[in-house]
């Protein structure tokens, strides 16, 4: 059985209703957000907001310095229909009983996956994961955490990360009477 194997399986026995959570998260729900600026470019389907950037949809939230947030060129219910969100800088990703934060994430509406890349770690509760890439399936409640990442210092893509391409970790055990 692989390392990586392991970490996801003693993360499904440590947190069941952590993957309830998230797999219940709905991804309809409105997107509310603040941040010191906003542009809108029309023609390109965006906006960016930048400086201090919050954004919530249900129980996830979501920091960062910039977001980018690109919709189609229809409009339903009198709404832009977003379809994604790149963050960069600082990100961090919050569900009620986890905390995640890396260089940068995705969000992507339509598949209901959000991606975060480079030095990303993974809190619940004091449970602690490191890797270079993780991606959270909204659809299944299922994480993945790995040591690569979408480019390392070549820019080729899927290089990994400097933790040598591995994922690390400590998880709390119960104290048991010996």
């Amino acid at each position: 059985m692989t390392r990586t194997l392991l970490v996801l399986l003693a993360m499904a026995v440590a947190s069941p209703a952590a993957t309830q959570a998230l797999k219940n998260h709905n991804s309809n729900a409105p997107i509310d957000f603040a941040a010191d600026r906003i542009e809108v470019q029309d023609r390109a389907d965006r906006a960016v907001l930048s400086g201090n950037v919050n954004v919530k949809q249900g129980n996830l939230s979501l920091a960062s310095s910039r977001l980018t947030v690109a919709y189609t060129g229809s409009i339903t219910n009198g709404n832009p229909d977003v379809n994604r969100l790149d963050a960069t800088g600082g990100v961090i990703v919050k569900s009620p009983s986890e905390t995640a934060r890396g260089d940068f994430a995705t969000y992507d509406l339509n598949r209901r996956l959000i991606t975060m890349l480079g030095g990303v770690t993974l809190e619940q509760g004091s449970n602690i994961l490191r890797g270079g890439r993780l991606v959270i399936d909204l659809n299944s409640g299922r994480s993945i955490l790995d040591g690569r990442a979408s480019g390392g210092a070549s820019g080729t893509p899927g290089a990994v990360s400097g933790s040598n391409g591995r994922v690390t970790g400590r998880f709390s055990v119960p104290q048991r009477s010996n």
